[in-house]
């Protein structure tokens, strides 16, 4: 038996919706027409999906492992229709974090394939992996730690990290620093991102931490930052190239080096994606 997409998109929708009106409404159809589409597929599966009253629509235990199972297949459906139409438009995605250049490897790729658009898109820590997953990159250089599941990943170089600090903080303009020299500030990154903090981290410790909160740029960060909301540890590079005068920059030395790699599908057996990972190596 095959499963139609069509009716698992359905069936997602009233899933976390938990109401056909609402679920219809965001699919633009009619009420009965889902709960035609939704009979169907229970039927093809042979399990009732849903428990449904007049108060209430909840899910049984075959919906919610449906649910589980139904998003990554919808999304890798979705990857491979985006990734059919960037291959039949001759374009190649090549997706970076802040402060890493890419041009060199994309020049000489360029100059191997003049019939192929190479595009570009800049990435956060939070969708870096995930372009890939969803089909808007062929490849990603990417900035560790990150979920590994389903790539490959490549070490490219590493790189030291910086404190980035406002102005007139009482650790701006030294020469370097420790992790324990932080360990009272509030760290505006993930605090998985930099473990070496987050085990001196006096927040954490007495439990006054706020909570963290996700960031769409370095430029947002950087903001922040200069508003004394608190510090920030980045990469040596991407500190070069957002420089500002309300900020400053100062060496952690205890910080190992971040590592940037380049990452792609492990499924994905295109030539041009290994070709272009070893440009980035050489380059």
């Amino acid at each position: 038996m095959d499963v139609d997409l069509r009716k698992l998109r359905y069936f997602v929708a009233v899933a976390e919706e938990l109401h056909f009106g609402r679920a219809a409404a965001r699919l633009h159809i009619a009420q009965p027409v889902l709960s035609r589409q939704i009979r169907a597929l229970e039927g093809e599966l042979r399990a009732q999906l849903f428990v449904r009253d007049k108060r209430s629509t909840s899910l049984t235990e075959a919906g919610r492992q449906l649910l589980e199972d139904a998003r990554p297949l919808l999304a890798s459906a979705s990857a491979l229709r985006r990734r059919v139409a960037t291959a039949d438009r001759g374009t190649f995605t090549v997706a970076f974090m802040p402060g890493i250049t890419v041009t060199d490897a994309v020049g000489s790729f360029s100059s191997r394939h003049p019939d192929v658009t190479v595009e570009l898109l800049r990435t956060t820590w939070a969708d870096q992996t995930e372009v890939l997953h969803d089909g808007r990159a062929d490849v990603s250089v990417v900035r560790l730690p990150v979920d590994r599941r389903g790539l490959s990943v490549r070490p490219l170089f590493g790189e030291p990290r910086v404190a980035v600090l406002r102005a007139d903080h009482r650790l701006a303009g030294k020469e370097s620093v420790l992790v324990g020299d932080l360990a009272d500030e509030h760290l505006l990154n993930d605090p998985d991102a930099v473990p070496e903090w987050r085990d001196v981290a006096v927040e954490l410790r007495d439990g006054t931490a706020s909570r963290w909160q996700e960031f769409r740029s370095v430029e947002e960060k950087l903001e922040h930052v200069a508003a004394g909301r608190g510090i920030a540890v980045i990469p040596l590079s991407t500190s070069e190239y957002y420089t500002r005068p309300d900020v400053a920059h100062v060496p952690v030395e205890d910080l190992p080096p971040n590592e940037v790699c380049v990452a792609w599908v492990a499924a994905r057996r295109s030539p041009l994606i290994f070709e272009f990972a070893e440009l980035l190596r050489s380059v």
